[in-house]
């Protein structure tokens, strides 16, 4: 890696098909971050099929960790005996983590991704969260035992699983929820982010104010850095409320949470419309979305890091990622009867693949399409070897990276546009 420094992040523009285009570079004290960079979920400190060294191989830049399972196995206090999350898992790296705020959503009412796709519930589920002002109440899914999340507790959480960004805790509203209860959330939200700001200075430089964090520097201490969440659901004015709420707090970057509509259309309009409301000083994070088509869209806004379990999750499931040309000439051979095909990946369980010689994609350069065949991969799925599932995994992460490395170069190069359509569906 590169040579280690402290906090920083500086961005250079340019301008293609009337879009001011940015890569950047987000400095921290494990290393740089080439943006824009997609982050991969290491949920509970591992990467699922994959060790870091795996991880390194496929120049990965930046992983995260979940601080809700953290903290309840094997414990925030254990992660801190084992030198912190990076150096527990083997990841030399730049590291992440969210603040627990999600399970508040996803825990009582699915997920953003389950919107997305249309499984949004006609009324508000029955959660197994309590929120109040002071935080939030769950029940462990490991033993049953009553957690209490607090901003204070978030942060506390954070600062011992040793991630260098960290998150201000939130709660992150559903579709389904009403205007009123959006506003009242997102305001509230804002106070919890507040304390989590406050108790931040308060741990990191021993003051009891956010007094040593004005706007102009940026909340960071030796070790860790802090982001907002920009809340707000599908509403543009509570949007713009909640971004100019982060813009004059000190947060050290911004991320886009909360409901992001009900179809990709509405995402990528409250996305657009988001990050061009808030600061361009500071590093912009898209919280848990990361198919393809929505990543070229968050990068034509300004999006810098993107973060989600697709392309690991999906290789657990036999699902290779493939690009457009790939996906055509699959098609062709098939012919129209195969009709399962997603655009952006293929199932390697499907009967079609028995047999099949050629590699996942025939120009990718990962391990798995070098050395092994479709058809001993769907061998692999369906004898239910865990070596499959290995497999696929290290195709999809290569895929990811080298995605984003195009898209840098393409930024930089004048030819973002020609690397959308060799990498992108739309």
């Amino acid at each position: 890696m590169n040579q280690k420094t402290g906090f920083s992040f500086r961005a250079e523009y340019f301008l293609q098909h009337g879009k001011n285009l940015r890569i950047g570079v987000l400095n921290t004290p494990h290393g740089p971050i080439n943006t824009p960079a997609f982050v991969f979920c290491a949920t509970k400190g591992a990467i699922k099929g994959l060790t870091m060294e795996d991880m390194v191989r496929e120049e990965t830049q930046v992983i995260l960790g979940n601080t809700y399972h953290l903290m309840l196995s094997p414990g925030a206090d254990v992660v801190e005996t084992l030198d912190g999350l990076a150096k527990m898992s083997g990841w030399a790296g730049p590291t992440l983590t969210d603040s627990g705020g999600y399970q508040i959503f996803s825990m009582g009412h699915g997920s953003v991704a389950e919107e997305i796709k249309g499984n949004r519930k006609n009324a508000i589920a029955r959660s197994s969260v309590k929120i109040s002002e002071d935080g939030a109440v769950f029940k462990s899914y490991i033993d049953g035992k009553t957690v209490v999340l607090t901003p204070e507790a978030s942060i506390e959480q954070q600062k011992k699983i040793g991630a260098d960004l960290i998150v201000a805790f939130d709660e992150c509203t559903p579709y389904h929820i009403d205007r009123d209860y959006t506003a009242y959330s997102m305001e509230r939200s804002h106070r919890w982010e507040k304390r989590s700001l406050l108790h931040f200075a308060a741990i990191s430089r021993g003051a009891d104010s956010a007094s040593c964090f004005p706007p102009q520097l940026p909340a960071a201490c030796a070790s860790q850095a802090m982001y907002g969440i920009a809340q707000g659901g599908v509403y543009e004015d509570l949007r713009r409320e909640s971004c100019d709420f982060l813009n004059g707090e000190a947060f050290f970057g911004h991320a886009i949470g909360g409901c992001l509509g009900a179809t990709k259309e509405q995402m990528h309009s409250i996305v657009g419309f988001t990050a061009n409301l808030l600061r361009k000083d500071r590093p912009i994070h898209l919280l848990g979305i990361g198919k393809i088509e929505d990543i070229f869209n968050g990068v034509e806004f300004g999006i810098d890091t993107f973060d989600c379990v697709h392309p690991t999750r999906i290789a657990r499931h036999g699902c290779a990622l493939i690009k457009p040309a790939e996906y055509a000439f699959i098609s062709a051979q098939l012919g129209p009867q195969y009709n399962s095909l997603h655009q952006e990946h293929i199932n390697l369980r499907n009967h079609v693949f028995v047999g099949d010689e050629n590699p996942i994609e025939k120009d990718c350069s990962c391990q798995t399409c070098k050395k092994y065949s479709r058809g001993y991969i769907n061998y692999l799925l369906r004898a239910k070897e865990i070596l499959s599932h290995t497999l696929i995994t290290r195709h999809n992460v290569h895929f990811m990276n080298s995605m984003m490395a195009e898209i840098r170069a393409g930024i930089t190069h004048q030819n973002f546009y020609e690397v959308k359509r060799k990498w992108c569906c739309v």
